[in-house]
């Protein structure tokens, strides 16, 4: 059943109405913040908080791990954003694999077993968190194309 109080209107597809009171009393009464310095700015509801979600320390530590990795054996460097050139058709499984045998060694330091490892426990988890990034990236870019 269609709403049609008198502060909605038609929406002109289907013959119901939008009530528009909603949107108008959050429009007119949107909060604002006020300083002392007299500066206003809108709430920070609804916006993606990036400091809260991301650790600078952590942050910090895969940026070391990552430009660590940028030197090549023959003494070349790379650019940082080389891993965004992908990985070649099988990037997706160059990714999951690599990942998987870095979880194993976070493992086997959460067991105990750090002589059996291959890495450090903080390597073992900066490259976790660089394979799901590549991995991430590529379903991302995928996802992209398929929209244009």
């Amino acid at each position: 059943m269609c709403d049609t109080t008198s502060d909605t209107a038609d929406d002109g597809e289907d013959g119901c109405y939008i009530d528009y009171r909603d949107f108008h009393e959050k429009m007119n009464n949107n909060p604002v913040r006020k300083f002392d310095s007299g500066a206003t700015r809108d709430t920070s509801e609804g916006k993606l908080d990036f400091e809260g979600f991301l650790s600078p320390l952590v942050l910090h530590r895969y940026f070391e791990y990552m430009h660590q990795h940028r030197n090549l054996p023959n003494g070349d460097k790379r650019d940082s954003d080389n891993w965004q050139l992908l990985f070649g058709d099988k990037h997706l499984d160059v990714c999951i694999k690599s990942l998987l045998r870095h979880v194993f060694d976070l493992w086997l330091h959460h067991r105990k077993y750090s002589e059996k490892t291959t890495e450090t426990l903080e390597d073992s988890i900066c490259a976790i968190i660089f394979n799901a990034n590549a991995y991430l990236f590529k379903l991302l870019l995928d996802k992209k194309n398929e929209i244009n």
